[in-house]
């Protein structure tokens, strides 16, 4: 996973005795996510074969004479289904990628765990690797078995400009994974105001929500509140979306006793409560204009 957040970030529990609220089900605390620094493949050199050795430690003069012997499939595999522009991607070798793409090596194939090359790539912040890929076809929304995309990855390393390139070559910014996580809930969850607002800009729906049904509002009130919450309350955000328990964001404020937030939530309701009805008066005033002109026509 690119990160904690990515696994089951709630973990449900309700005493028989106590009445069900938001309380009860939220986490503990705001899951930590650290995105690790070699989340590369653990390699071992009896499970490699030659071409897979030579790409590993970036020895592009041997990679050139594997391949030139065409004894060495490009395309070869180890017991974990990795091809050699994997290894290439975890490790940041761009020009062993340029070669393996020159050479014919199939770009969209996965490994054990149904990560692409691409995927390893921006997993492990190898960002050159990544725009070689792209620029050669690589699809940015292939999913792992986790359900994650790159650009999933991508939010969790932190990288707006990595995220920035998956968009440019239509990487879905709606795609949920196993547990209904779209690239902005996962920011939501890494607190990272910046991404947040980046993908709220990019047209990241603030209202979408994971598989227990919390949008993004919900999400970033579980902990302590943050300027998250502010934030996203500058969009159009739903307050009546509720969860599989049917309470609101609101309701979430209260039952945690955020008193600041719950008021600025409260608030943000009225607000959009009294524009609705000021727009409904006008539909209305314009209606009944309108019905004047045509009758003045006739």
């Amino acid at each position: 996973m690119p990160c904690a957040a990515m696994k089951k970030l709630f973990t449900f529990w309700r005493r028989k005795d106590q009445p069900h609220n938001p309380s009860s089900h939220l986490p503990v605390g705001r899951v930590s996510t650290h995105h690790p620094t070699q989340p590369g493949y653990n390699l071992r050199d009896k499970d490699l074969k030659k071409l897979h050795k030579a790409v590993s430690v970036g020895d592009l003069e041997k990679v050139k004479e594997y391949l030139q012997l065409k004894k060495h499939d490009v395309n070869i595999r180890d017991r974990k289904y990795r091809t050699p522009l994997h290894l290439a991607c975890a490790n940041g070798y761009s020009n062993i990628v340029s070669l393996l793409i020159e050479k014919n090596c199939k770009i969209n194939v996965c490994d054990s765990e149904k990560r692409s090359p691409l995927t390893k790539a921006v997993q492990c912040a190898k960002e050159d690797c990544a725009a070689v890929l792209l620029s050669h076809g690589a699809d940015p929304n292939l999913a792992d078995l986790d359900g994650n995309t790159a650009l999933h990855y991508a939010v969790c390393g932190q990288s707006i400009s990595l995220v920035e390139k998956l968009l440019e070559h239509k990487a879905n910014l709606e795609d949920q994974n196993k547990d209904g996580y779209t690239p902005l809930l996962l920011a939501i969850t890494e607190n990272n105001a910046k991404m947040v607002d980046y993908l709220l800009k990019r047209g990241a729906d603030v209202n979408a929500s994971d598989k227990n049904q919390r949008t993004a509002l919900m999400i970033a009130i579980s902990d302590e509140p943050t300027n998250l919450v502010s934030l996203l309350l500058q969009q159009e955000v739903d307050l009546s979306c509720q969860d599989i328990y049917g309470f609101t964001a609101e309701e979430y404020a209260s039952f945690n006793g955020f008193t600041v937030y719950h008021q600025l939530i409260a608030n943000y309701g009225r607000k959009k409560n009294v524009e609705q009805k000021s727009n409904s008066e006008d539909t209305t005033l314009g209606t009944v204009f309108d019905t004047e002109e045509l009758k003045e026509d006739i």
